[in-house]
């Protein structure tokens, strides 16, 4: 099998789908497909060595622009490696919000191009068009599904809205995994790394991993942060990872927005931020941590790879009550639920953890235990599955 993974972010660039996509690669590769990952230019910058496996994955960072011209890139990648299928990773932020990745799959099929087309959902954003543009957005969303001839969604909650168009019944539900592994630097220890942030043995550290963005409940967080900080002079938090991604501007003055809030609340001393790091320092920090805090404001899924990663670093995670209920997700057994936007509720929960060690223990099982649903070479192999469904067909 011969696959074309397009994103618009690739590490070193910072991003979940980014990340996504360099795992999936890996895990297409070892699994005998030949794969080329079409990203942008920025990628190219810094790749190291595990990026170009020889003879089964090739990276090719050549886009400049993810707007019409992107085609011209794709159209080339199609006539030099002739790929069974065409796979677009979609999140709209990443390609700048311009619907010319939209019409990716009408254009290949204007172009007479053998590919299949295949596309994943990270998110059902709709990209910009143009001011005014209204429906258009939404229906530059649902055309890319309905022409795709593979359609993946990574949780419940998108399947249900893409599942009442006509196309429903062939939208196929394949997780996504952790981006981070559970692998820190050599010579490892625990009470050695707290020490770096300046915590102490009896401390309670907190922490978020993620980008800052509006439907992630930042503010909320820190707000909880302040009540809890009330009576407790041993309670820190860890922001874990770069502050803003790649691909999304909207996240920089959702950023100023948690500073501020640090700071008028008083809490500089408080919290400590990692800033974008190597996934072995990152995993690092997961261990050296107490316990997760991801107040979503949209409820926990499994789309969510800062949740993803929580889980297979068996940390007590506190999150938020989903949109739909999550099968194999149990609270007070690998995860404690509250009510989102409940600044009040999410502080409660947290002190009932930091009062708590065993139940801390038993979702930390719980949490490890969940975790090993989403491995890697089993999201390949469905993956790939569903290409030679296509192909073959």
């Amino acid at each position: 099998m011969r696959v074309c993974l397009i994103t618009g972010e690739y590490p070193p660039m910072q991003g979940g789908v980014g990340d996504y996509t360099h795992e999936l690669a890996h895990a297409m590769a070892r699994q005998g497909a030949d794969v080329v990952v079409l990203t942008s230019r920025q990628a190219g910058v810094r790749r190291d060595a595990e990026d170009v496996l020889p003879g089964s994955l090739t990276v090719w960072p050549v886009v400049d622009h993810w707007d019409w011209r992107c085609w011209r890139a794709v159209r080339h990648v199609a006539r030099e490696f002739h790929p069974d299928v065409l796979h677009i990773q979609y999140q709209s932020a990443a390609y700048g919000l311009h619907p010319a990745i939209n019409l990716l799959p009408w254009y290949v099929r204007l172009q007479g191009a053998s590919p299949k087309v295949a596309v994943t959902f990270h998110d059902l954003r709709v990209p910009y068009v143009f001011p005014k543009a209204g429906p258009l957005r939404w229906w530059s969303v649902v055309e890319l599904a309905r022409r795709s001839d593979v359609t993946i969604v990574t949780n419940a909650e998108d399947h249900r809205v893409l599942s009442t168009y006509p196309f429903g019944e062939r939208v196929q539900v394949i997780p996504i995994g952790s981006n981070v592994r559970v692998a820190p630097p050599a010579g490892y220890e625990r009470a050695t790394m707290r020490e770096r942030w300046g915590y102490g043995t009896d401390d309670i550290v907190l922490c978020y991993f993620g980008f800052l963005n509006e439907s992630k409940g930042g503010e909320s967080l820190i707000q909880a942060l302040s009540v809890l900080a009330e009576g407790r002079n041993n309670v820190h938090l860890l922001m874990i990872g770069g502050k803003i991604g790649s691909s999304d501007p909207e996240n920089r003055t959702y950023l100023k927005r948690v500073e501020t809030l640090i700071a008028d609340l008083g809490l500089c001393d408080r919290v400590q931020w990692t800033g974008f790091t190597s996934q072995a320092e990152v995993s690092a920090n997961f261990m050296a941590s107490d316990i997760c805090v991801l107040p979503y404001r949209d409820g926990v899924s499994f789309r969510r790879g800062s949740f993803m990663a929580a889980l297979a670093h068996g940390l007590p995670i506190v999150t938020t009550q989903p949109g739909l209920p999550i099968v194999g997700l149990v609270n007070g057994e690998n995860v404690m639920l509250v009510a989102r936007d409940d600044v009040g509720v999410l502080a409660e929960a947290i002190a009932r953890l930091i009062e708590t060690p065993r139940l801390r223990k038993l979702l930390a099982d719980g949490a490890r235990q969940l975790s090993q649903r989403f491995d890697w070479e089993q999201i390949a192999r469905r993956t790939l599955e569903a290409y030679g469904a296509c192909v073959h067909d």
